[in-house]
């Protein structure tokens, strides 16, 4: 089946490429799926350029709205089948996956309910003879390009405002983790989204992704990514001077004060970290604990890591999963690696495990690190994997300073039940989001993203749909008259 979508079309593409998608289970093949050529991605751009031109950003806000509730129909009805399919993509547990699908009907219901929500504001001018406004309109071509992690969670966050706010796209999922984006895509099909409005190519990124970043048809990028992926997309987008919404990751540091509720800070603590591998941009893998509490602290959690089961992500009772690929996981047994020669003491993991059922695939123990210090390399790159590294502090002011010690800036919690220090603590944190006694709960409803290197504008909310739409002021005199200014 092709897996190529362009001007309304499913294609296999100019150059008959393929690849195959790899369950990091087993490393058996999942699918096969077509490769875009240049000539692919100018004719989707070229698509998606005609359909801007078209008829779809004068479609009636609530007619868009009502496509995007469609499509989280269809999604309700075929989460038994897209659940476990982004499990063999990615390797999460399927309880992960379910919660990923029911929180991308979500973003498409809420943003279904936000397309015909502000259709503007008039400005008082003081003047009885003019009428003046500012009204928003769709940015134009988007190319939306989405990482490996989340493959079908990060296309809802940039697809479901793209359109509710009137623009058409092109769509570049990760070429590791492509199945879901291509289901999704398929649904928008199915729910009646006009031929060129949404289109999808796969491949990728220095070639597939660096031709939408640089096409100047293209009016703006979305990138969902690594920091250094992100740095040449910007540099692409100075050509036409495009638009760019870049989220590149964090390294983000979960606060315990003596004075926290402890059974929750350390089921939290596992939480943070551990949840998907701990390929999460927003895991907490930087533990930072009070002196007085440390010791017992942390050695409680890395006992508890060692306990979780590793498995198959399509086993009901696995807690956690492989590692995204082979690559990944090479990367992650250097940063231990680093560690232990920079002097931190391995709690936990530390290894891949000795299971022979487990020994195909990309699996790595969940790892807890003691004695850290903020210099290394550890503790200050994001290593994307199960690393939880521990830090101490004795002072509200060093807990604030560590968790700001960090170019990152994305996310960050605090533990504590003396509600000023915990509302001191979340106001002096240089980070996007900060949890107070919690740890990864998002909301459609309100913004996401990052300060410093952890990225440029906001995703989701009322801000995520500001992201794909420009503001025009329409100024209307009433009664002109001559000014007389150069009356020659």
């Amino acid at each position: 089946m092709p897996s190529l979508f362009i001007d309304g079309t499913w294609t296999s593409g100019h150059a008959d490429r393929h690849d195959d998608v790899i369950n990091p289970y087993d490393q058996s093949v999942v699918q096969a799926v077509d490769l875009a050529d240049a000539q692919d991605v100018g004719e989707a751009v070229a698509a998606a350029k005609a359909a801007f031109a078209g008829a779809w950003p004068r479609t009636a806000a609530s007619e868009r709205g009502a496509l995007l509730l469609r499509v989280a129909d269809l999604l309700t009805r075929d989460k038994d089948e897209t659940a476990p399919t982004e499990t063999l993509d990615t390797g999460k547990t399927l309880v992960e996956s379910r919660i990923d699908v029911d929180d991308v009907t979500a973003v498409f219901k809420y943003y279904a309910a936000m397309a015909d929500q502000d259709p503007g504001r008039v400005v008082d001018t003081g003047i009885a003879t003019v009428l003046s406004r500012v009204v928003y309109e769709p940015v134009g071509v988007c190319a939306l390009i989405t990482p490996w992690n989340y493959p079908l969670l990060q296309a809802s966050w940039k697809i479901a405002p793209a359109l509710a706010a009137g623009n058409t796209m092109v769509v570049k999922p990760s070429e590791v983790t492509p199945l879901t984006t291509v289901k999704l895509v398929r649904l928008i099909e199915e729910a009646g989204i006009p031929a060129g409005v949404v289109n999808l190519v796969l491949g990728a990124g220095a070639t597939v992704g660096a031709a939408l970043a640089e096409s100047h048809d293209v009016d703006l990028v979305s990138f969902t990514g690594g920091l250094a992926t992100g740095q040449r997309i910007m540099v692409a987008a100075a050509g036409n001077i495009k638009k760019v919404a870049l989220e590149l990751g964090g390294k983000n540091p979960n606060i315990v004060f003596a004075d926290a509720d402890l059974a929750a800070a350390k089921d939290q603590a596992l939480n943070a970290v551990f949840l998907h591998a701990g390929q999460v941009c927003s895991a907490g893998a930087r533990l930072l604990v009070q002196d007085s509490i440390y010791d017992e602290f942390v050695a409680e959690v890395a006992a508890r890591a060692d306990r979780i089961r590793i498995g198959n992500g399509l086993d009901e009772t696995s807690q956690s999963g492989p590692l995204v690929s082979a690559e990944h996981r090479a990367k992650i047994e250097r940063y231990v690696e680093s560690a232990i020669a920079e002097g931190a003491k391995l709690l936990a993991g530390g290894r891949r495990p000795s299971e022979p059922e487990l020994r195909q695939g990309f699996f790595y123990r969940p790892t807890v690190f003691a004695d850290c210090r903020r210099d290394m390399t550890v503790v200050r790159e994001e290593t994307f994997g199960p690393i939880l590294t521990a830090e101490r502090f004795a002072t509200e002011e060093e807990a604030v300073e560590l968790g700001n010690d960090t170019d990152y800036g994305l996310a960050g919690a605090v533990w504590t039940r003396d509600a000023g220090k915990a509302a001191r603590v979340a106001g002096a944190l240089r980070h996007g989001t900060v949890w107070i006694n919690d740890f990864h709960p998002y909301l459609p409803q309100a913004e996401w993203g990052g300060f410093k290197r952890s990225g440029i504008g906001r995703e989701l909310g009322p801000t995520g749909l500001d992201e794909y739409r420009e503001a025009k002021h329409v100024y209307t005199n009433t009664d002109p008259k001559p000014l007389g200014l150069f009356p020659g």
